[in-house]
């Protein structure tokens, strides 16, 4: 007898409901912003390596503990003013791309 495999888009129907109900719509919101911070955690690393800065010596230049640096690549706890503050410590220039609007530079 075969096995049937459920896919992960029949999961979430199952457990959040089709695309368009409410909570569907609200996991998939969260679950992209989750990634987006992560992507914002992942270029704050990569920047800090390039700049061959541990965690310590990026939160010392911060005025922050290594543990928040830690958060913050790990896409916790991130917010417009750490972003930017961050980026400012390492050189890195930042702005903020809005669409029909133009860029805006963050620091």
């Amino acid at each position: 007898m075969a096995m049937k495999l459920t896919t992960l888009d029949e999961l979430k129907d199952q457990g959040l409901g089709p695309i368009g109900t409410p909570k569907r719509d609200e996991y998939e919101a969260r679950l992209e912003n989750e990634l987006q911070a992560y992507n914002v955690g992942k270029a704050i690393k990569q920047a800090r390596l390039a700049n061959n800065l541990t965690q310590a010596e990026l939160g010392e230049r911060m005025g922050m503990h290594r543990a928040q640096i830690c958060r913050l690549e790990s896409g916790k706890s991130i917010t417009l003013n750490s972003m930017m503050r961050v980026f400012k410590a390492l050189g890195v220039e930042c702005t903020l791309d809005m669409k029909g609007i133009g860029r805006i530079a963050l620091w």
